[in-house]
Protein backbone atom coordinates (compact mmCIF):
# COMPACT_ATOMS: atom_id res chain seq x y z
CA UNK A 1 0.00 0.00 0.00
CA UNK A 2 1.40 3.39 -1.02
CA UNK A 3 0.99 6.24 1.45
CA UNK A 4 1.90 9.88 1.99
CA UNK A 5 1.14 12.61 4.50
CA UNK A 6 -1.85 14.89 3.95
CA UNK A 7 -1.17 18.17 2.14
CA UNK A 8 -1.74 20.74 4.91
CA UNK A 9 -0.86 19.84 8.49
CA UNK A 10 -0.15 21.92 11.60
CA UNK A 11 0.61 20.85 15.15
CA UNK A 12 -0.63 22.70 18.21
CA UNK A 13 0.76 22.03 21.70
CA UNK A 14 -2.32 22.88 23.76
CA UNK A 15 -2.03 23.32 27.50
CA UNK A 16 -4.90 22.46 29.81
CA UNK A 17 -4.80 23.64 33.43
CA UNK A 18 -7.10 22.23 36.10
CA UNK A 19 -7.46 22.20 39.87
CA UNK A 20 -5.19 19.75 41.70
CA UNK A 21 -6.04 19.19 45.38
CA UNK A 22 -2.91 17.13 46.06
CA UNK A 23 -0.74 19.94 44.73
CA UNK A 24 -2.51 22.43 46.97
CA UNK A 25 -2.18 20.24 50.08
CA UNK A 26 1.52 19.71 49.44
CA UNK A 27 2.16 23.45 49.26
CA UNK A 28 1.97 23.81 45.51
CA UNK A 29 -0.12 26.16 43.41
CA UNK A 30 -3.07 23.76 43.37
CA UNK A 31 -2.99 23.47 39.60
CA UNK A 32 -2.46 20.54 37.28
CA UNK A 33 -0.90 21.17 33.88
CA UNK A 34 -1.49 18.80 30.97
CA UNK A 35 0.03 19.23 27.52
CA UNK A 36 -1.79 17.71 24.54
CA UNK A 37 -0.53 17.65 20.96
CA UNK A 38 -3.23 18.26 18.37
CA UNK A 39 -2.91 17.74 14.63
CA UNK A 40 -4.85 20.27 12.55
CA UNK A 41 -5.47 19.33 8.92
CA UNK A 42 -7.33 21.53 6.46
CA UNK A 43 -9.16 18.64 4.77
CA UNK A 44 -10.59 17.32 8.05
CA UNK A 45 -13.58 18.55 10.02
CA UNK A 46 -12.01 18.14 13.45
CA UNK A 47 -8.66 18.24 15.22
CA UNK A 48 -6.90 14.96 16.06
CA UNK A 49 -4.90 14.33 19.22
CA UNK A 50 -1.62 12.55 18.48
CA UNK A 51 1.12 10.97 20.56
CA UNK A 52 4.89 11.13 20.17
CA UNK A 53 5.22 8.18 17.78
CA UNK A 54 2.44 9.55 15.58
CA UNK A 55 4.07 12.99 15.46
CA UNK A 56 7.37 11.40 14.54
CA UNK A 57 5.79 9.35 11.75
CA UNK A 58 3.93 12.34 10.31
CA UNK A 59 7.12 14.37 10.38
CA UNK A 60 9.00 11.65 8.51
CA UNK A 61 6.46 11.27 5.69
CA UNK A 62 6.42 13.51 2.63
CA UNK A 63 3.23 15.30 1.59
CA UNK A 64 4.33 15.12 -2.05
CA UNK A 65 5.90 11.70 -2.61
CA UNK A 66 4.29 8.27 -2.19
CA UNK A 67 6.14 5.49 -0.39
CA UNK A 68 5.36 1.83 0.22
CA UNK A 69 4.07 1.40 3.76
CA UNK A 70 6.02 -1.85 4.01
CA UNK A 71 9.25 0.18 4.16
CA UNK A 72 8.28 1.74 7.50
CA UNK A 73 9.84 0.53 10.72
CA UNK A 74 7.69 -2.12 12.50
CA UNK A 75 7.32 0.14 15.55
CA UNK A 76 5.17 2.50 13.48
CA UNK A 77 2.57 -0.16 12.58
CA UNK A 78 -0.03 0.92 15.18
CA UNK A 79 0.57 4.61 14.52
CA UNK A 80 0.17 4.11 10.77
CA UNK A 81 -3.15 2.32 11.19
CA UNK A 82 -4.60 5.01 13.45
CA UNK A 83 -3.39 7.91 11.30
CA UNK A 84 -4.90 6.27 8.22
CA UNK A 85 -8.22 5.93 10.06
CA UNK A 86 -8.07 9.59 11.10
CA UNK A 87 -7.15 10.84 7.61
CA UNK A 88 -3.79 12.41 8.51
CA UNK A 89 -2.06 9.86 6.30
CA UNK A 90 -3.67 9.15 2.92
CA UNK A 91 -3.38 5.96 0.93
CA UNK A 92 -3.98 4.93 -2.67
CA UNK A 93 -6.17 1.93 -1.83
CA UNK A 94 -9.97 1.99 -2.17
CA UNK A 95 -10.58 1.58 1.55
CA UNK A 96 -9.17 5.03 2.32
CA UNK A 97 -10.48 6.76 -0.80
CA UNK A 98 -12.68 9.25 1.10
CA UNK A 99 -9.86 11.00 2.91
CA UNK A 100 -7.63 10.81 -0.17
CA UNK A 101 -10.28 12.50 -2.31
CA UNK A 102 -10.74 15.31 0.25
CA UNK A 103 -6.97 15.79 0.35
CA UNK A 104 -6.81 15.79 -3.46
CA UNK A 105 -9.51 18.49 -3.56
CA UNK A 106 -7.45 20.66 -1.25
CA UNK A 107 -4.30 20.12 -3.31
CA UNK A 108 -6.11 20.99 -6.54
CA UNK A 109 -7.29 24.28 -5.05
CA UNK A 110 -3.76 25.73 -4.73
CA UNK A 111 -4.46 27.03 -1.22
CA UNK A 112 -1.79 28.81 0.79
CA UNK A 113 -1.58 26.39 3.76
CA UNK A 114 -2.08 28.94 6.55
CA UNK A 115 -5.13 30.40 4.78
CA UNK A 116 -6.62 26.95 4.25
CA UNK A 117 -6.22 26.21 7.94
CA UNK A 118 -7.70 29.53 9.08
CA UNK A 119 -10.64 29.16 6.69
CA UNK A 120 -11.36 25.65 7.90
CA UNK A 121 -11.15 26.36 11.62
CA UNK A 122 -13.18 29.59 11.62
CA UNK A 123 -16.39 28.01 10.35
CA UNK A 124 -19.42 27.78 12.67
CA UNK A 125 -22.24 25.28 12.85
CA UNK A 126 -25.51 25.57 14.77
CA UNK A 127 -24.36 28.56 16.82
CA UNK A 128 -26.98 31.00 18.13
CA UNK A 129 -24.73 34.02 18.60
CA UNK A 130 -27.58 36.20 19.87
CA UNK A 131 -28.40 33.84 22.73
CA UNK A 132 -24.71 33.68 23.65
CA UNK A 133 -24.42 37.47 23.73
CA UNK A 134 -27.59 37.81 25.78
CA UNK A 135 -26.53 35.12 28.25
CA UNK A 136 -23.19 36.87 28.76
CA UNK A 137 -24.82 40.33 28.96
CA UNK A 138 -22.77 41.60 26.02
CA UNK A 139 -25.51 42.89 23.73
CA UNK A 140 -25.34 46.67 24.19
CA UNK A 141 -22.35 49.00 24.07
CA UNK A 142 -22.83 49.77 27.77
CA UNK A 143 -22.73 46.08 28.63
CA UNK A 144 -19.58 45.59 26.55
CA UNK A 145 -17.93 48.51 28.38
CA UNK A 146 -18.87 47.06 31.74
CA UNK A 147 -17.65 43.55 30.87
CA UNK A 148 -14.56 44.32 28.83
CA UNK A 149 -13.49 47.73 30.03
CA UNK A 150 -13.02 50.67 27.66
CA UNK A 151 -12.08 49.94 24.04
CA UNK A 152 -8.93 51.30 22.38
CA UNK A 153 -9.18 55.04 21.76
CA UNK A 154 -11.67 55.95 19.00
CA UNK A 155 -9.38 58.38 17.12
CA UNK A 156 -5.66 57.84 17.77
CA UNK A 157 -3.20 60.70 17.55
CA UNK A 158 0.22 60.43 15.93
CA UNK A 159 2.93 63.00 16.38
CA UNK A 160 2.63 66.56 17.67
CA UNK A 161 -0.97 67.83 17.56
CA UNK A 162 0.31 71.39 17.01
CA UNK A 163 1.67 70.36 13.61
CA UNK A 164 -1.68 69.20 12.30
CA UNK A 165 -3.00 70.61 9.02
CA UNK A 166 -6.69 71.39 9.46
CA UNK A 167 -8.74 70.44 6.40
CA UNK A 168 -11.84 72.36 5.28
CA UNK A 169 -15.30 70.84 5.63
CA UNK A 170 -16.74 70.83 2.10
CA UNK A 171 -20.43 71.22 1.34
CA UNK A 172 -21.74 67.85 0.26
CA UNK A 173 -23.52 66.89 -2.95
CA UNK A 174 -26.12 64.23 -3.69
CA UNK A 175 -23.59 61.45 -3.33
CA UNK A 176 -22.57 62.69 0.09
CA UNK A 177 -26.24 62.65 1.08
CA UNK A 178 -26.50 59.06 -0.17
CA UNK A 179 -23.50 58.04 1.93
CA UNK A 180 -25.03 59.71 4.99
CA UNK A 181 -28.21 57.62 4.59
CA UNK A 182 -26.26 54.36 4.33
CA UNK A 183 -26.86 52.50 7.58
CA UNK A 184 -27.13 48.89 8.65
CA UNK A 185 -30.78 47.89 8.93
CA UNK A 186 -31.88 45.78 11.88
CA UNK A 187 -35.60 46.38 11.39
CA UNK A 188 -36.97 44.91 8.18
CA UNK A 189 -40.65 44.90 7.26
CA UNK A 190 -41.55 41.27 7.75
CA UNK A 191 -44.70 41.46 5.62
CA UNK A 192 -43.92 43.67 2.64
CA UNK A 193 -42.51 41.97 -0.45
CA UNK A 194 -40.16 43.42 -3.05
CA UNK A 195 -41.43 44.16 -6.57
CA UNK A 196 -39.84 41.88 -9.13
CA UNK A 197 -38.30 44.76 -11.13
CA UNK A 198 -36.72 46.27 -8.03
CA UNK A 199 -35.29 42.91 -7.04
CA UNK A 200 -33.85 42.44 -10.54
CA UNK A 201 -32.41 45.95 -10.50
CA UNK A 202 -30.55 45.27 -7.25
CA UNK A 203 -29.02 42.03 -8.54
CA UNK A 204 -28.05 43.70 -11.79
CA UNK A 205 -26.26 46.52 -9.99
CA UNK A 206 -24.45 44.44 -7.41
CA UNK A 207 -23.72 41.02 -8.88
CA UNK A 208 -24.24 41.13 -12.66
CA UNK A 209 -21.49 41.19 -15.26
CA UNK A 210 -21.62 44.53 -17.05
CA UNK A 211 -19.28 43.33 -19.81
CA UNK A 212 -17.18 40.31 -20.75
CA UNK A 213 -13.64 40.07 -22.10
CA UNK A 214 -13.12 36.77 -23.94
CA UNK A 215 -9.49 35.73 -24.31
CA UNK A 216 -10.45 32.28 -25.54
CA UNK A 217 -13.50 30.04 -25.36
CA UNK A 218 -12.36 28.80 -21.95
CA UNK A 219 -10.86 32.06 -20.65
CA UNK A 220 -13.37 34.83 -19.94
CA UNK A 221 -13.11 37.82 -17.60
CA UNK A 222 -16.08 39.78 -16.29
CA UNK A 223 -16.48 43.49 -15.64
CA UNK A 224 -18.65 44.31 -12.62
CA UNK A 225 -19.46 47.44 -10.63
CA UNK A 226 -17.01 46.40 -7.89
CA UNK A 227 -13.25 45.78 -7.93
CA UNK A 228 -11.90 42.26 -7.56
CA UNK A 229 -8.42 40.85 -6.99
CA UNK A 230 -6.87 40.13 -10.37
CA UNK A 231 -10.14 41.08 -12.07
CA UNK A 232 -11.26 37.48 -11.46
CA UNK A 233 -14.59 38.08 -9.67
CA UNK A 234 -14.66 34.68 -7.96
CA UNK A 235 -17.44 35.49 -5.46
CA UNK A 236 -20.81 33.92 -6.22
CA UNK A 237 -24.19 35.03 -4.85
CA UNK A 238 -26.41 32.30 -3.40
CA UNK A 239 -29.82 33.71 -2.55
CA UNK A 240 -32.40 32.99 0.11
CA UNK A 241 -35.49 34.59 -1.43
CA UNK A 242 -38.31 35.03 1.09
CA UNK A 243 -40.61 37.77 -0.23
CA UNK A 244 -40.26 38.84 -3.86
CA UNK A 245 -43.24 39.28 -6.17
CA UNK A 246 -43.19 36.64 -8.89
CA UNK A 247 -40.35 34.58 -7.37
CA UNK A 248 -41.17 31.45 -5.38
CA UNK A 249 -39.61 31.50 -1.91
CA UNK A 250 -36.54 29.28 -1.81
CA UNK A 251 -32.85 28.92 -2.51
CA UNK A 252 -31.26 30.16 -5.73
CA UNK A 253 -27.91 30.64 -7.43
CA UNK A 254 -27.48 33.89 -9.34
CA UNK A 255 -25.82 33.58 -12.76
CA UNK A 256 -23.74 36.73 -13.19
CA UNK A 257 -23.27 36.52 -16.97
CA UNK A 258 -26.88 35.66 -17.86
CA UNK A 259 -28.53 37.77 -15.11
CA UNK A 260 -30.72 34.82 -14.17
CA UNK A 261 -31.79 32.76 -11.16
CA UNK A 262 -31.17 29.03 -10.95
CA UNK A 263 -33.55 27.34 -8.45
CA UNK A 264 -31.86 24.98 -6.01
CA UNK A 265 -33.32 22.21 -3.80
CA UNK A 266 -35.20 23.47 -0.74
CA UNK A 267 -33.55 23.17 2.68
CA UNK A 268 -34.60 20.41 5.07
CA UNK A 269 -36.45 22.89 7.29
CA UNK A 270 -38.76 25.90 6.82
CA UNK A 271 -37.08 28.68 4.87
CA UNK A 272 -37.33 31.22 7.69
CA UNK A 273 -35.76 28.71 10.10
CA UNK A 274 -32.90 28.08 7.69
CA UNK A 275 -32.37 31.82 7.25
CA UNK A 276 -32.09 32.39 11.00
CA UNK A 277 -29.80 29.38 11.37
CA UNK A 278 -27.58 30.68 8.55
CA UNK A 279 -27.33 34.03 10.35
CA UNK A 280 -26.45 32.45 13.70
CA UNK A 281 -29.70 33.59 15.32
CA UNK A 282 -29.58 37.23 14.21
CA UNK A 283 -33.35 37.59 13.89
CA UNK A 284 -33.08 41.30 13.11
CA UNK A 285 -31.50 40.32 9.76
CA UNK A 286 -33.10 36.97 9.01
CA UNK A 287 -36.52 38.29 7.98
CA UNK A 288 -35.16 40.47 5.16
CA UNK A 289 -36.93 39.71 1.86
CA UNK A 290 -33.65 38.73 0.17
CA UNK A 291 -30.47 37.32 1.69
CA UNK A 292 -27.34 36.89 -0.41
CA UNK A 293 -24.62 34.47 0.64
CA UNK A 294 -21.23 35.68 -0.63
CA UNK A 295 -19.30 32.52 -1.48
CA UNK A 296 -15.99 32.68 -3.35
CA UNK A 297 -15.01 29.97 -5.80
CA UNK A 298 -11.50 29.59 -4.47
CA UNK A 299 -10.05 27.93 -7.55
CA UNK A 300 -11.04 30.94 -9.67
CA UNK A 301 -8.77 33.17 -7.59
CA UNK A 302 -6.09 30.62 -6.80
CA UNK A 303 -5.76 29.75 -10.51
CA UNK A 304 -3.70 32.93 -10.75
CA UNK A 305 -2.56 33.33 -7.15
CA UNK A 306 -1.35 29.78 -6.48
CA UNK A 307 -0.31 29.11 -2.87
CA UNK A 308 -0.17 32.89 -2.50
CA UNK A 309 -0.15 34.37 1.03
CA UNK A 310 -2.33 37.33 -0.03
CA UNK A 311 -4.93 35.48 -2.13
CA UNK A 312 -7.35 34.69 0.71
CA UNK A 313 -7.13 38.29 1.95
CA UNK A 314 -8.14 39.48 -1.52
CA UNK A 315 -11.22 37.25 -1.36
CA UNK A 316 -12.24 38.79 1.97
CA UNK A 317 -11.87 42.23 0.38
CA UNK A 318 -14.07 41.10 -2.53
CA UNK A 319 -16.92 40.42 -0.12
CA UNK A 320 -16.43 43.85 1.43
CA UNK A 321 -16.55 45.55 -1.96
CA UNK A 322 -19.72 43.70 -2.94
CA UNK A 323 -21.49 44.46 0.33
CA UNK A 324 -20.71 48.18 0.07
CA UNK A 325 -22.08 48.26 -3.48
CA UNK A 326 -25.17 46.50 -2.17
CA UNK A 327 -25.55 49.04 0.65
CA UNK A 328 -25.28 52.06 -1.64
CA UNK A 329 -27.50 50.54 -4.33
CA UNK A 330 -30.20 49.68 -1.80
CA UNK A 331 -30.01 53.12 -0.18
CA UNK A 332 -30.34 54.90 -3.53
CA UNK A 333 -33.40 52.78 -4.38
CA UNK A 334 -35.08 53.49 -1.05
CA UNK A 335 -34.28 50.09 0.45
CA UNK A 336 -32.40 49.00 3.56
CA UNK A 337 -29.42 46.63 3.71
CA UNK A 338 -27.08 44.73 6.00
CA UNK A 339 -23.96 42.56 5.92
CA UNK A 340 -22.61 40.18 8.55
CA UNK A 341 -19.81 37.65 8.86
CA UNK A 342 -21.33 36.14 12.04
CA UNK A 343 -22.75 33.18 10.14
CA UNK A 344 -23.00 29.41 10.46
CA UNK A 345 -20.88 28.49 7.46
CA UNK A 346 -21.31 24.73 7.80
CA UNK A 347 -25.11 24.98 7.88
CA UNK A 348 -25.04 27.24 4.81
CA UNK A 349 -22.71 24.88 2.96
CA UNK A 350 -25.02 21.96 3.60
CA UNK A 351 -28.12 23.93 2.66
CA UNK A 352 -26.70 25.02 -0.70
CA UNK A 353 -24.61 21.90 -1.35
CA UNK A 354 -21.24 23.66 -1.21
CA UNK A 355 -17.83 22.09 -0.63
CA UNK A 356 -15.93 24.42 1.75
CA UNK A 357 -12.61 23.68 0.07
CA UNK A 358 -14.04 24.63 -3.32
CA UNK A 359 -16.73 27.24 -2.68
CA UNK A 360 -17.55 28.44 0.82
CA UNK A 361 -19.41 31.39 2.37
CA UNK A 362 -17.53 34.34 3.85
CA UNK A 363 -20.46 36.66 4.62
CA UNK A 364 -24.21 37.15 4.18
CA UNK A 365 -25.82 40.39 3.12
CA UNK A 366 -29.44 41.28 2.43
CA UNK A 367 -31.89 43.96 1.45
CA UNK A 368 -35.55 44.90 1.61
CA UNK A 369 -37.99 47.43 2.99
CA UNK A 370 -37.24 48.99 6.37
CA UNK A 371 -39.94 48.59 9.01
CA UNK A 372 -42.03 51.55 10.13
CA UNK A 373 -40.96 51.18 13.76
CA UNK A 374 -37.52 50.61 15.27
CA UNK A 375 -37.74 47.53 17.47
CA UNK A 376 -34.00 46.75 17.44
CA UNK A 377 -31.57 49.63 17.94
CA UNK A 378 -29.78 50.87 14.84
CA UNK A 379 -26.70 53.07 14.68
CA UNK A 380 -28.03 56.31 13.23
CA UNK A 381 -26.46 59.10 15.34
CA UNK A 382 -27.17 61.83 12.78
CA UNK A 383 -30.81 60.75 12.44
CA UNK A 384 -30.49 60.42 8.68
CA UNK A 385 -32.64 57.28 8.58
CA UNK A 386 -35.01 57.41 11.53
CA UNK A 387 -37.01 60.58 12.19
CA UNK A 388 -36.85 61.33 15.92
CA UNK A 389 -40.10 60.94 17.82
CA UNK A 390 -41.47 64.04 19.63
CA UNK A 391 -40.25 62.86 23.03
CA UNK A 392 -36.70 62.58 21.64
CA UNK A 393 -36.66 66.08 20.16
Amino acid sequence: MRIRRCAVLFFEPREQIGFDLNSLLSGGAGLHRELRWLALAAHLEAEVEVDGDERELLGALSPGFWIDSATLEPRFAASLQRLLEQGLIVAEDARHAGYRERDDTLRAGHWWPAAAMAHRLARWQGLDSVSVMEANEMTTAAELRRKLGPPPVHAPQRGDARARVTLPRVDGNDFDALLARRATCRNFDGERSLPFELFAHMLQRVFAAQAQVRIDDDTVFLKKHTPSGGGLHPTEAYLIVQRVDGVAPGLYHYHAADHALQPLPAPDEPLETFARRALAGQHWFSNAPVLAVLAPRYARSFWKYRNHPKAYRALVLDSGHLSQTLYLSATELGLAAFVTSAINEIDIERGFGLDPLVEGPLAVCGFGWRAQRMETTEFDPNEEVWTPTPEKQ
